[in-house]
């Protein structure tokens, strides 16, 4: 194996359009966002190699990238999309949240004749 056999790991996630710099992807690295085959990724120097698996956190979600082939330059989309494979886990379905309360039909806010006679029978109360 020579030296064109390995990659910086925050080139390579640059190069793959993983983040939009290469200083971001240097600060995840050192955020330890970054997984190389399972051990985290403190410095963005760490070496990958082709048939590594990189899991990067990204903004509350979580790719994994099996790599593919190691990229000589920043192309665009359709030529990175080659240098990776998505392993990423289907992201959870959107599920509305389910009413507070139901209510009948009809049986919500009084009406303004509704709230007269409420009005009408506290009084009388008093």
């Amino acid at each position: 194996m020579g030296e064109t056999d390995k990659l910086r790991i925050d080139k390579w996630l640059w190069f793959a359009r993983v983040v939009k710099t290469r200083s971001a992807a240097a600060a995840l690295c050192e955020d330890g966002s970054v997984r190389l085959n399972g051990t985290r990724v403190d410095q963005a120097h760490k070496a990958i190699r082709i048939g590594d698996v990189v899991t990067v956190a990204l903004a509350g979600r979580i790719k994994v990238l099996k790599v593919l082939a190691l990229a000589e330059r920043r192309g665009p989309y359709a030529e990175a999309q080659h240098i990776y494979e998505d392993l990423s886990p289907e992201p959870p379905r959107f599920e509305p949240p389910s009413p507070v309360a139901e209510r009948e039909p009809g049986s919500g806010r009084p009406t303004k004749a509704d709230r007269r006679d409420l009005d009408r029978l506290r009084r009388d109360d008093d």
